[in-house]
């Protein structure tokens, strides 16, 4: 049995689009050559993604390193051979012949990616609000913060127009 203090995270580099087949095809080869203490994880960094268009909300599953997959191995002459020669495997990332391993802080850093929102609005248009205080009130979209997924709307009230700070998840475009 492989000590743990060996087993550590690799970088594999696929075809472009190979990500799940060679995800696939790794875990296979673990099961038919009985590699499980060798190979005990395979990973496609991902990220869930709440897009909203034409006022839909839908996640969807974006790649963190699209052409790449993460391996949890010990490094040995026959699990380099095994992920070497996986059809769609281009290589490991490293200098060389040898393969570099990621830290621990590398590895965590890759899936602490908070959950992104897309929204299909821009500054000028109109939205309506779905919750708090104006709920159901349309306002003029007058500023977007795509880093704190936050905009600012002018709502009409008492016949002027106040700005309101609102989430992305709070409106809707207004058709």
């Amino acid at each position: 049995m492989a000590e743990n203090a060996e087993i550590k995270w690799y970088v594999v580099h696929t075809y472009s689009g190979y990500e799940n087949k060679v995800h696939d095809s790794l875990i296979k080869a673990v099961e038919n050559n009985g590699m499980q203490d060798l190979i005990v994880d395979v990973q496609i960094p991902v990220e869930e993604i709440v897009e909203i268009k034409n006022n839909k909300r839908k996640t969807v599953q974006r790649k963190l390193l699209p052409g790449y997959v993460l391996v949890k191995m010990l490094m040995t002459n026959e699990t380099w051979y095994v992920v070497r020669n996986t059809r769609g495997v281009t290589g490991f990332v490293g200098s060389g012949n040898k393969p570099t391993p990621l830290s621990e802080t590398d590895f965590a850093a890759i899936f602490a990616a908070k959950p992104e929102k897309r929204v299909d609005i821009q500054v000028g248009d109109t939205v309506r609000i779905l919750t708090g205080l104006f709920e159901n009130f349309s306002g003029r979209v007058v500023e977007m913060n795509d880093e704190t997924q936050t905009l600012s709307v002018m709502v009409p009230m008492l016949k002027r127009e106040t700005a309101v700070e609102l989430s992305y998840d709070e409106v809707v475009r207004d058709e």
